[in-house]
């Protein structure tokens, strides 16, 4: 977090880390979730996209350290979160702070669309039809904007490996795994 942060980008300030490295304190960041600010205002989903989609292209701008693992699939020297998505992005008073950074890897910034994309389109909605079919379609707004701008065939292509290495991640459900598939079927391309 300290490296991105020293090259401009919107992360914590870290104020101290233990002996070991194992904990730290960091400065707090006042302010609602990316995802509440949309579920709050709607009408904003589209702008939301952007943004995400901007935190991408910076982040993937910096060079990442030769201390990084490499990312699990695709080839690259760019800084990549990993889970960088709108669960993970802060809306505070001078704008988005992105969080969460156990996973930061190095390599093909195109590995990390494709992982925000799936994770944005195939996250489980655990409500009733009607209230998943309104955010269902919430949800293809904030994926088509974000995606907006993006080298879609180079995601595409990095599609079908990066789900292949997410499904086995022990966090996602059932639903979500064979959504995730769905999508590699759908849209990825070798």
């Amino acid at each position: 977090m300290d490296y991105a942060r020293q090259h401009g980008y919107p992360v914590p300030a870290i104020d101290e880390v233990s002996d070991d490295g194992t904990d730290l304190v960091m400065a707090r960041i006042e302010g609602p979730s990316m995802v509440a600010v949309m579920s709050r205002r709607p009408w904003t989903v589209r702008q939301q996209g952007a943004v995400l989609a901007d935190l991408h292209h910076r982040l993937h701008e910096i060079a990442a350290p030769d201390w990084v693992p490499s990312a699990p699939c695709g080839e690259g020297d760019r800084l990549l979160h990993l889970d960088l998505h709108p669960l993970n992005v802060i809306i505070g008073d001078d704008g988005p702070v992105v969080i969460d950074w156990p996973n930061a890897s190095s390599g093909d910034g195109n590995v990390d669309i494709a992982l925000g994309w799936i994770l944005m389109a195939s996250g489980d909605i655990p409500f009733g039809r009607v209230r998943a079919a309104v955010l269902g379609r919430g949800r293809a707004l904030l994926v088509n904007s974000f995606l907006r701008g993006c080298d879609l065939t180079a995601v595409r292509r990095l599609l079908p490996a990066v789900v292949e290495w997410k499904v086995k991640d022990p966090n996602m459900t059932d639903a979500e795994r064979q959504g995730m598939r769905r999508l590699a079927r759908r849209f990825g391309s070798a």
